[in-house]
């Protein structure tokens, strides 16, 4: 038997990232506690053969971390989205601090950057506030994404396994029950409550610029219409292309999507714009994406001291 290695570049075609890598990695984001078991019967492969890809991403740092994501309302916050021009994420962190909690921050090619931070006061007042401290760094655009219902009802239980599937979203059952002192049943019990609740999200972060052969995107889209209506037309159309499941609030839609080439990317955003009740679709291509979790550790902190036994909270 012959061995053939082709190289590309100097690089192993094996090393390459494939249609299968991009594939399983848009499971993990979807929900990285899905076992390498389930994804390989997804795709017709063996649990290990999962792992063996997944192990590829995480030394190229393709695959940074596991991550637990949190919306701020699900914890009684609220959130505003900036979009400003320049990548200097010190100094655009120094800046959305003097309004709130930065939640996440996400350069992007052509020199803007998008964040959010958590905030708890008034919401306008808040983006009057940032109107008049954030001089140092240009404001393109502050929007509220009011959402359509984020609820929660969580217990103190629920906010201590929370804090411990931080550290390790991915973690084991078992490992977690030894490590707050709880059964497995409560465990299991609040796992499935947490997944059901889509606030919360059990996903991971990665690096956009280790990704070879794709280009992951995201489009912001305004919607004048039906929500749902439109949800639908954009999942019939597009959801072969998506890396995530769209992110839902009152009047926008947010596609996580990827392409191999730039010109299908643009072709994609270009049919975005047609879908009948789209107002307006603006396409941004991630270099860096980072989550802060500061805030959702001084919410639980701050929960923890407060005599309720369930923190509840709702928007509208």
């Amino acid at each position: 038997m012959i061995l053939v290695i082709y190289l590309v570049n100097g690089v192993s075609l094996s090393d390459i990232m494939d249609n299968l890598d991009i594939k399983i990695l848009s499971r993990l984001l979807n929900n990285c506690r899905e076992s390498d078991r389930q994804i390989g019967i997804e795709f017709g492969m063996s649990g290990g053969a999962v792992r063996a890809r997944i192990r590829k991403m995480q030394e190229k740092k393709i695959i940074e971390e596991f991550f637990i994501k949190v919306e701020p309302p699900v914890l009684g916050y609220g959130v505003l989205y900036f979009v400003v021009s320049g990548e200097n994420i010190t100094e655009i962190l120094e800046q959305v601090s003097l309004v709130g909690e930065p939640y996440f921050v996400v350069p992007c090619v052509g020199g803007i950057t998008v964040c959010g931070i958590s905030v708890k006061e008034d919401m306008n007042q808040k983006i009057e506030l940032a109107k008049k401290l954030m001089k140092d760094v240009r404001v393109l655009s502050i929007f509220e994404a009011e959402n359509p219902g984020y609820s929660s009802n969580l217990t103190k239980t629920d906010l201590e396994i929370l804090e411990e599937l931080i550290k390790d979203p991915r973690q084991k059952i078992e490992r977690i029950a030894r490590n707050t002192k709880m059964s497995t049943k409560t465990i299991t019990r609040c796992l499935e409550k947490l997944h059901e609740n889509e606030g919360i999200q059990f996903t991971l972060v990665y690096d956009p610029r280790k990704i070879e052969n794709f280009i992951p995107h995201a489009i912001l889209t305004w919607i004048e219409g039906d929500l749902k209506e439109t949800l639908k037309s954009l999942n019939d159309s597009f959801s072969e292309s998506y890396l995530q499941i769209p992110f839902i609030a009152k009047n926008q839609i947010v596609l996580f999507m990827y392409s191999d080439n730039i010109f299908k990317m643009d072709e994609l955003a270009q049919k975005v714009r047609n879908i009948k009740n789209i107002k307006s679709a603006d396409l941004f291509i991630p270099k860096k994406i980072s989550f802060y979790i500061k805030w959702i550790e001084k919410a639980i902190k701050d929960f923890k001291k407060s005599p309720k036994l369930h923190l509840i909270y709702q928007t509208n």
